[in-house]
């Protein structure tokens, strides 16, 4: 793993949501970008090297949607950034870590994979790769 790619967050107000995080951080969100292939609306925010991302659903059934209602808003992944997503992920699976998800495109110019919070000490894990 190279570094810390992005946190991301899931949040049922995207607009108080960027009010928060614009604040805290000192400077707005860089960039909105909606993933159809999710449901999910995605504000990002730069954190030094790494950024914040907020995830509002744009669905019902989508994922988020179901993270939120089922735990409410708050932390719901860190990313990790990495050269090789395939290698990471045959390195990753040789140990026993289970992918639920990808590889596939994700938001801000990325391919995307996450592992089993089952298997990552109940954190989801998503590891990046630039496209």
């Amino acid at each position: 793993m190279k570094r810390l790619e992005h946190i991301g967050i899931a949040v049922s107000d995207l607009e108080e949501a960027e009010r928060i995080f614009g604040e805290i951080l000192g400077s707005p969100a860089y960039k909105r970008e909606e993933v159809a292939g999710e449901s999910v609306l995605t504000s990002f925010f730069r954190a030094g090297e790494s950024k914040v991302e907020l995830l509002v659903p744009t669905s019902p059934d989508s994922a988020i949607a179901k993270h939120l209602e089922k735990r409410g808003p708050g932390l719901h992944h860190l990313a990790f950034h990495v050269e090789n997503l395939e290698a990471e992920l045959a390195r990753l699976e040789s140990k026993g870590y289970r992918v639920v998800v990808g590889p596939k495109p994700g938001a801000d110019g990325k391919r995307i994979a996450f592992l089993h919070p089952g298997d990552a000490a109940k954190v989801l894990i998503e590891l990046c790769a630039d496209a």
